[in-house]
């Protein structure tokens, strides 16, 4: 690799980063593929997630995702490679997606020894917040070897649990069962989801009306975030009122812990599975 040239980020789309942070970062996005009935879609490319929710509640079911196509992957990948240039990709959850696999497969340019795949065992800013790491090693000149290093050490740490409004999606995509779904929504029930080693767990449940419920949940991580590092912290939502986005992060600021507070629209494949009205905060512990 020449001196001049920094090593490449790039990650799936399920990282749910802006379009501003993408661009600052210089970071390239490989979409995954969303299906709404027998039309395919790329994620964050030619399908808005407000279209999701309403072809999902016009056809009573749950998107469809898959994984990149290779193809895609090798036209990503392949000037990187031709210019010997070293590349970091980020999947989510390998439990989840054969995202990583795909990325994994582009490998096969003769470049195996240029392209690192890195499985972040989250979704959404969980994988944006090393992602961002990463770019920010990349631009102070680190090697794929060092980034990938300091990254398996940063990827225990990352905190990224999220509050439902809706358990409908869950249930159509068979992460929740009828009857919990039935039942959460007769109680007005939102449950908090956590990422843990790769895999979602439902932990705590919050009753009322999601704002409320969303404030709940923020409040209950105050002795976490104090705890955090104090780099950034996101807020990621799937369709969430200005009002609560804004107490939200006015909540945070009141903390004076975290120097970024980014705000962000989960993508298509995340809000395909979580619904609409979904809100998370996430960061990395210290």
């Amino acid at each position: 690799m020449q001196a001049n040239q920094t090593v490449k980020i790039i990650s799936d789309s399920t990282c749910d980063l802006s379009q501003e942070l993408v661009e600052k970062y210089d970071i390239d996005i490989l979409p995954l593929h969303i299906l709404l009935g027998d039309a395919e879609f790329c994620d964050g490319k030619d399908i808005s997630p407000d279209s999701i929710f309403a072809w999902a509640d016009e056809n009573k079911a749950t998107p469809k995702t898959s994984a990149p196509s290779l193809a895609d992957a090798v036209t990503l990948l392949r000037p990187y490679v031709e210019a010997g240039r070293e590349v970091v990709c980020f999947s989510i959850s390998g439990s989840m997606s054969t995202s990583g696999n795909v990325m994994r497969l582009a490998e096969e340019l003769d470049a195996s020894s240029l392209v690192t795949v890195i499985d972040s065992e989250n979704l959404s800013t969980g994988i944006g917040l090393l992602v961002v790491e990463a770019a920010i090693m990349a631009e102070q000149g680190d090697s794929a070897a060092e980034i990938t290093a300091a990254i398996q050490e940063i990827i225990p740490k990352v905190r990224a649990s999220f509050v439902v409004d809706t358990l409908v999606y869950l249930w159509r995509g068979g992460r929740c069962n009828a009857v919990a779904a039935l039942a959460g929504s007769a109680l007005k029930l939102h449950p908090k989801i956590v990422v843990e080693n790769g895999a979602m767990h439902a932990t705590k449940k919050y009753r009322g009306k999601i704002d409320a419920a969303i404030m709940s949940y923020v409040k209950d991580l105050e002795s976490d975030l104090k705890a955090a590092r104090t780099d950034r912290v996101f807020i990621t939502h799937s369709g969430c009122s200005r009002e609560v986005l804004d107490e939200v992060r006015s909540y945070l600021k009141s903390l004076h812990v975290f120097r970024e507070i980014h705000e962000t629209r989960a993508g298509g494949v995340i809000s395909s599975h979580c619904g609409p009205g979904t809100l998370g905060v996430l960061f990395i512990a210290n």
